[in-house]
Order: C-alpha cells, then sequence, then structure tokens
C-alpha cells in the first residue's frame, strides 16, 4: 500500500469521467475546510494481508490527524502511485472499512466517488507535515 497525506486548508471535488461501470453512479461536487486527505492505492500484496494493512493504514490516519490538529478526513482510492493494484471490489470494501473504523473512533470522514476520476481543487499550506508520503 501507499499512501499520499495531504493536509489541506480546502479540498473540493467534482466527479468528471467514470472509469468502473461496476460501482454505483454519482455526480456530484463538494468542498471541504481544514481536511486530511489521503490519496490510497490499495496493491494486490494486500489483499493477502489485509488486517494488518488496515491497522497500519488506520494508525498512520489518526498520527497524521494529530499532528495536523484536525479530525476531518476525506479518504480516495488513488491507483496512480504503484503499477500494481489489487481489485477493484476489494479496494472498494477495504475503504469503506476504513471509513466505518475512524467514524468509530470520532473521526469525520468522507469519501471522494469511488471509480472516477475527479476534478481537484487544493490548497494546501506548505509546513513540514503538509505533505507525507508512507508505503507499507
Amino acid at each position: 500500500m501507499k499512501v499520499l497525506f495531504i493536509y489541506c486548508n480546502e479540498f473540493g471535488y467534482k466527479t468528471s469521467i467514470k472509469t468502473l461501470t461496476n460501482f454505483p453512479d454519482k455526480e456530484e461536487s463538494k468542498t471541504f475546510n481544514d481536511t486530511q486527505v489521503a490519496f490510497i492505492h490499495v496493491e494486490e500484496k494486500d489483499m493477502e494481508q489485509k488486517n494488518s494493512i488496515l491497522k497500519r493504514l488506520i494508525n498512520s490516519i489518526k498520527w497524521i490527524c494529530r499532528k495536523n490538529n484536525t479530525q476531518n478526513i476525506i479518504l480516495h482510492s488513488f491507483a496512480h502511485l504503484s503499477e500494481s493494484k489489487a481489485e477493484p471490489e476489494f479496494t472498494y470494501n477495504f475503504l469503506n472499512e476504513v471509513e466505518a473504523k475512524l467514524i468509530n473512533s470520532g473521526y469525520n470522514v468522507h469519501q471522494t466517488p469511488f471509480g472516477y476520476f475527479l476534478d481537484l481543487n487544493i490548497k494546501a499550506p506548505g509546513f513540514s507535515l503538509a505533505r507525507v508520503f508512507q508505503e507499507f
């Protein structure tokens, strides 16, 4: 798994092109303030070690949220950080599980529409932990 965390003063998206036809249709545009965005790339090998990866990802998200003093999280499936990709259904279900666990821990969590290219609007400050890359 590879994750690019970007803390955003403002993060917005609008659905653009649907890339995976077997997932729900969504046409939406949303904007969020003071949020930690996690660009998550689930790799094929992660399907064999789901529980370990799940725990490590959740711990990393909680850590970066504490460092950036926010309770707001955006989960974005971003299959552009590696050539290896998990099955879309696995990634979709995995992200839903991550979201549920974070909500149960008291975070405000939103997922971007799965299976879409999005028009993005990112306003991110320039400080040390505003951008962090992790690989599990």
